[in-house]
């Protein structure tokens, strides 16, 4: 593999944590018809792969954002990946709940930080960035400084671009839907014909069918 978008990928195609049915969309909790199936939790049971995104997180981090003080994951995707992280460069760990606790403490923010701290957040997959932006909101709520966020796969919409772009937070991501698709092609696992329709939903996802 020549990056490690298209490594990432290969990955994930492999372990068919991606799965690609452009004639047979598959149907998201918000409605929307798709012809892929993303499931990067599926990375976890498998140790060189884990091992490679979370070298690959480490090596982003040190190189963007070498001010960083704590790792933060999005509950609940990202936690085991954002521990690895944090275990690889020797920092805090936190993690943020997609709502708070209806009991106990009431938290949003798992674990022990201070405001001020310097965060990088972990995703695993980002798809218009909405849940992912409110973890950026709390923690910023919260008093820390969000340097940006690190995810593995991002599907590439306008809408997510438009949504980080107002939030003001930096996203990087290991792999991405182009560089999936491209792979996909080049290895067989879909046909050249089928390419078109896959593109089309990227730009246009509410209205695939």
């Amino acid at each position: 593999m020549n990056t490690v978008a298209e490594k990432v990928a290969s990955y994930l195609l492999d372990m068919k944590a991606i799965k690609l049915e452009p004639t047979h969309p598959f149907t998201w909790a918000s409605g929307w018809k798709s012809p892929i199936y993303c499931d990067n939790r599926k990375t976890l049971s498998y140790p060189e792969v884990r091992s490679y995104i979370k070298e690959q997180f480490a090596a982003l981090i040190r190189e963007k954002y070498p001010q960083a003080e704590v790792i933060a994951g999005v509950a609940t995707g990202a936690i085991a990946q954002g521990v690895l992280v944090a275990q690889e460069l020797g920092l805090p760990f936190i993690y943020v709940r997609s709502s708070a606790k209806s009991h106990g403490l009431e938290n949003l923010i798992e674990g022990e930080y201070k405001a001020g701290q310097k965060v990088v957040v972990i995703e695993d997959l980002i798809s218009t960035g909405g849940s992912s932006l409110q973890a950026v909101e709390a923690l910023r709520n919260a008093g820390c400084e969000v340097l940006g966020m690190a995810a593995i796969f991002t599907y590439g919409f306008r809408k997510a671009e438009d949504n980080f772009k107002n939030a003001q937070c930096e996203l990087t991501t290991l792999s991405n839907y182009n560089a999936m698709i491209d792979l996909a092609v080049k290895v067989g696992y879909v046909q050249a014909d089928q390419v078109e329709k896959l593109k089309e939903w990227r730009l246009s996802p509410e209205t695939y069918k």
